[in-house]
């Protein structure tokens, strides 16, 4: 399974919010520390705003902070929000043209393995990925004040 660019970012957002904690970041400080493009992150946070996840705050001293708690975030949950296309296989997905899916026994099984791969994903929330152990390195590595 892979997941997209738009979803690594969204988690790459919401890590760098729930280790900051006080105050707000900017779209530029995120991009900063991860080595990342502004202009990918843009889209990003906005639909994290418009799902809830975080709200902005506009002007001179503005930006972003988490609108939820970290333990209330639940990362299969984002992972089928920020993914448009979770088709493993063709047979999946809406444009599907592979002749032999009615009768192919690969279908259940590709099936079974995005379930089993979003089943894990759902027993994990922000909170769980952020661990308070890693606290002081995540802040040091991500250049976080």
């Amino acid at each position: 399974m892979h997941i997209t660019r738009y979803t690594d970012y969204s988690l790459r957002v919401l890590i760098y919010l729930s280790a900051q904690r006080d105050g707000l970041a900017t779209i530029q400080e995120i991009a900063d520390s991860y080595d990342i493009s502004r202009n990918h992150l843009m889209k990003v946070v906005h639909q994290l705003n418009k799902k809830g996840y975080i709200e902005t705050v506009r002007g001179k001293k503005g930006g972003m902070r988490l609108q939820m708690a970290p333990e209330d975030i639940n990362v299969g949950v984002l992972v089928r929000e920020t993914e448009q296309d979770l088709s493993i296989v063709e047979c999946h997905s809406a444009n599907n043209t592979c002749k032999i899916t009615s009768v192919c026994g690969l279908r259940p099984v590709f099936g079974e393995a995005l379930q089993a791969f979003l089943s894990v994903l759902d027993k994990y929330t922000l909170q769980d990925v952020i661990k308070d152990q890693y606290q002081p390195q995540l802040l040091r590595l991500l250049q976080i004040a």
